[in-house]
């Protein structure tokens, strides 16, 4: 017969919460209360009743696991009610045998109660709200990244060749004459009239790049594309209204991100968005590269080094 495992109790009164889509599990001990574990609803109502009973037994710390982005509805209801710890599933070795949400939730509260489990960083709530205008805008970027490269293989189609002779076919020049070209049957020394400046190909060799083989269903794809990219971008302007609302009051923060090399206004602002302005958070700065994925792990064992596969 196996010898049961006792953990030394470190924390008084705990609960361990195995998160689902629809439902959490919760299981709570610790001094003075019997261990007891219900199922909860993820509704506002239920997590409610959730964080009120957690309350009436005196709960003060909380661990659960971060499935995907379920624990957040829960953690901005009982957040602010006791010490919260957001571990990593793949982090917490289940108890062996048959695996149930129960057994989950009463093996991370014992783990809790014991002091052996790691939280991951939770920053607070105008950071997490940052984050998601941050990597909103970064999505909807990448999308007209996207756009542009379909609008490209479109007027190569068309044999428009007019990314070999401008460096820049998004910028005055080439939007000028894209649009042109979609708007009516151009004729190719007209659209000459766009370019000033400093080009790389002479005037001759532009023309010669422009001149293609243009078809209704060639202006209807990149017309429609043209207004794809436009969206996004009166979205992204919204959003920057929103992010430069936000980030008024780290005016200092964002000027010392900035001083770094390689580091832009964008760059600032999305570091700015992933790890927030408390840096006691990290113990050092070996934790905050660990935590952001700048360093290989450790794996050591026998005096010998493991590399993942």
């Amino acid at each position: 017969m196996k010898e049961k495992v006792e953990f030394e109790q470190v924390i008084e009164r705990g609960c361990g919460l195995d998160v689902h889509k629809e439902n959490v599990t919760a299981t709570i001990l610790g001094k003075g209360i019997k261990q007891q574990t219900r199922e909860f609803k993820t509704y506002t109502r239920s997590l409610i009743s959730l964080r009120d009973w957690l309350l009436r037994h005196g709960i003060t710390h909380v661990a659960m696991e971060s499935t995907g982005v379920y624990w957040k509805p829960i953690y901005n209801i009982i957040g602010d009610h006791f010490t919260i710890l957001l571990v990593n599933a793949r982090h917490v070795k289940n108890v062996p045998g048959k695996k149930t949400d129960q057994k989950d939730s009463q093996w991370l509260a014992k783990l809790l109660m014991a002091g052996l489990l790691q939280g991951s960083f939770i920053p607070n709530r105008k950071i997490r709200e940052l984050r998601d205008l941050v990597r909103y805008k970064t999505k909807l970027t990448n999308q007209i990244s996207s756009e542009k490269n379909r609008l490209i293989k479109m007027l190569e189609d068309a044999n428009i060749k007019l990314s070999s002779v401008l460096s820049d076919i998004f910028g005055v020049t080439g939007r000028k004459i894209i649009h042109d070209i979609v708007e009516s049957d151009y004729k190719p020394e007209q659209l000459l009239y766009h370019v000033h400046g400093k080009v790389q190909k002479s005037r001759a060799e532009i023309k010669e790049a422009i001149t293609g083989n243009v078809t209704d269903h060639h202006r209807f794809m990149m017309q429609t594309i043209l207004g794809s990219i436009e969206k996004i971008e009166e979205t992204i302007g919204i959003l920057d209204t929103q992010i430069a609302e936000q980030t008024a009051e780290y005016g200092l923060e964002l000027e010392l991100l900035d001083g770094i090399p390689g580091v832009d206004k964008d760059g600032a602002i999305s570091i700015l968005s992933e790890i927030g302005v408390d840096m006691s958070v990290f113990p050092d700065e070996k934790h905050l590269a660990k935590w952001a994925g700048m360093c290989p792990g450790n794996n050591e064992t026998g005096g010998k080094k493991k590399v993942e596969g």
